[in-house]
């Protein structure tokens, strides 16, 4: 018995073997750090703890992966930088607050930023959860150059979302922290601007650090004796003594200066990550540049991801924002 073979169309085979994903190969993706993985790690000593969900609320408007730069990645090939916006459903002219995700600058990702994105969205601001190239796709500083491009977008995108574009802070938790500290001081410094993205002015007016270094030489965080696969190590590009002028450039606290922004800083009880912040403090004072500090009791690293510490923690947030954003604002 012999059977009829029909031929398909050409286009039709092509399409059978040409890959139609944006990528020949995946990037690489670092997993470990995750909100459930984060609980697994501090469930034993903190059997308390429980996960901070995200909510469903009426007065609030999300709009999730919006498009703020095209790049190129480690492969050559193109891909989208995204971030999501929530904000009060009600129309108006809202401060902003970017906020910046951890995981020692290889893993971790924006979406773990929603529950307090709407919990803070909800006392009056438009909060901005940033995705940015993490260690395994691009070394520093290309996450700062990712961050400043967001402001920009942000800010040419103001009047869509209703940002006041004269009232936006940057908010971020452990290696997002010493990023977000980063992207504050740095204000205006053209070398750190990068290329992507619109040509707005990335000037942002205050600074949210939460457990994140922001001295990478100081005692408590510039340990001698360094792996190969050290989160900082990667991300730098190698230990203190092969680029010394890497870690000091990537220090928020060399960057502080009188024209500086106000700056929260909400810790942990994990002393290492608090490496430079009373230096940095002290600074700002001499500028006469506001700042405030509060340490969480009995707190993991990764406090700001659970109940008991994550309204204390919101609550500390919104009090900050509303000093430097609402309290004279008419």
């Amino acid at each position: 018995m012999y059977y009829k073979i029909k031929m398909l169309p050409l286009s039709i085979c092509l399409m059978l073997i040409v890959p139609t994903t944006t990528h020949a190969l995946p990037l690489p993706r670092d997993t470990t750090y995750t909100t459930y993985q984060a609980e697994l790690k501090i469930k034993k000593n903190y059997p308390q703890v429980q996960i901070v969900e995200r909510i469903k609320d009426m007065s609030l408007v999300e709009s999730t992966n919006l498009v703020y730069a095209t790049v190129t990645d480690s492969m050559n090939q193109k891909r989208d930088l995204h971030l999501d916006i929530f904000h009060p459903a009600k129309k108006g002219k809202y401060p902003a607050l970017l906020m910046i995700h951890g995981g020692g600058w290889r893993s971790g990702n924006k979406t773990m930023e929603a529950p307090m994105a709407q919990r803070v969205a909800l006392h009056g601001y438009v909060t901005i959860p940033v995705e940015y190239r993490l260690s395994t796709e691009a070394k520093y500083p290309i996450a700062l150059f990712d961050i400043k491009a967001a402001i920009r977008w942000v800010k040419a995108n103001a009047d869509k979302y209703g940002i006041d574009s004269t009232r936006i802070a940057i908010e971020g938790n452990s290696a997002g922290g010493q990023l977000a500290a980063l992207a504050g001081m740095t204000n205006n410094v053209s070398k750190f601007e990068g290329t992507i993205g619109t040509t707005t002015k990335s000037t942002i007016h205050a600074v949210i650090d939460i457990d994140g270094v922001v001295d990478f030489m100081a005692p408590g965080s510039l340990n001698l004796v360094r792996k190969p696969n050290s989160a900082d190590v990667d991300w730098l590009g190698g230990t203190f003594y092969d680029k010394p002028e890497i870690w000091k450039d990537a220090s928020p606290v060399f960057w502080v200066n009188e024209k500086s922004v106000p700056v929260l800083f909400v810790c942990s009880t994990q002393a290492r990550f608090h490496a430079g912040r009373d230096e940095m403090i002290d600074m700002l004072s001499q500028f006469k540049i506001y700042s405030e500090v509060h340490t969480i009791p009995d707190t993991p690293h990764t406090f700001w991801l659970f109940d008991p510490w994550f309204t204390p923690t919101v609550n500390y947030m919104v009090t900050f924002l509303d000093k430097v954003f609402k309290a004279n604002h008419k």
